[in-house]
């Protein structure tokens, strides 16, 4: 853990940055009048894996296509305006 005051991370704050950011330093303390004032870490993010849209994180649709896709005679009326969307 590497403690720097406040005038040499403004001086530095690119290069420290990196330095948390690639792993070399898990973490910079930031120090005001040699009192710890803010700690500096990487966020951890998550990884972006690309999925289709619709599906879970299995790969698995939420509904399978034939329910999905079905005919719903109530919807077919509204589209038509043959009925009311109240019940």
């Amino acid at each position: 853990m590497l403690k720097v005051n406040i005038l040499e991370a403004k001086n530095s704050l690119s290069r420290l940055i990196e330095a948390v950011e690639s792993g070399a330093e898990p973490e910079i303390i930031i120090a005001r009048n040699g009192k710890p004032a803010a700690r500096l870490v990487a966020i951890q993010t998550r990884p972006t894996g690309k999925r289709p849209l619709g599906m879970f994180r299995d790969g698995t649709p939420p509904l399978d296509l034939e329910t999905f896709n079905a005919t719903d005679p109530i919807i077919e009326k509204l589209f038509a305006g043959e009925a009311s969307a109240e019940p």
